[in-house]
């Protein structure tokens, strides 16, 4: 018998045998499951298991609250002399020399008036002491009868030119910059002119040792 003649024999019926010929109809069809990739370990103080890994969720920073509870309120003013006397000393030795150091970045985050009502007051009892110490001495030169009398009106002059300069020139540098669309502040303004301020302190010192 011809080899030829076995291999055309249907061997669909035999146990074992493989259909050479699947129906495409037939085919079932199967989805693999999406991947879900963990996080190892799992966050056990959130008590959420083991957390998938995803776009983290937007969060804003907390603004700080407003302490502000109206112009005739002190509590208002607290939160710019939250500073202790290392800060205030600290950033006197910074403004003598602001350029060089790091001034600027110590009363940005916490700006202060402590500095501005501490230095100015200083100024205006030094300079209406050493005007009057001053004009003593020239009264003195010309006639030696001459006794010690304290002139307040020294005061009144030595107020009006500090506080105004220290007050009324921060102002009107922040109006200046919130005209042209600057967002200035001006506690920050107000912090940095009455630290500059401190540098008359030796100043005035220095000229009332020379008399």
């Amino acid at each position: 018998m011809d080899e030829s003649s076995f291999l055309n024999l249907p061997t669909s019926h035999l146990l074992g045998s493989v259909p050479s010929v699947i129906n495409e109809e037939k085919k079932s069809s199967y989805a693999a499951p999406e991947a879900s990739m963990q996080i190892f370990p799992p966050n056990n103080g959130s008590g959420r298991g083991y957390q998938t890994l995803e776009a983290p969720a937007e969060s804003f920073e907390q603004q700080p609250p407003n302490n502000w509870k109206g112009v005739f309120n002190i509590s208002s003013y607290t939160q710019y002399f939250n500073v202790d006397t290392d800060v205030v000393i600290n950033r006197l030795i910074s403004s003598f020399h602001p350029t060089a150091g790091d001034f600027f970045n110590k009363i940005e985050a916490n700006p202060d008036l402590y500095g501005l009502i501490w230095i100015t007051t200083t100024l205006v009892f030094m300079l209406s002491c050493f005007g009057n110490f001053a004009t003593y001495l020239m009264q003195k030169h010309t006639d030696g009868t001459t006794t010690w009398s304290f002139d307040v009106g020294y005061v009144n002059v030595a107020a009006s030119g500090i506080y105004g300069y220290a007050i009324a020139v921060p102002m009107a540098f922040y109006f200046l910059l919130q005209y042209l669309g600057s967002n200035a502040s001006l506690i920050r303004f107000w912090c940095m002119w009455g630290y500059s301020l401190s540098i008359f302190m030796p100043t005035a010192l220095h000229h009332a040792l020379l008399l």
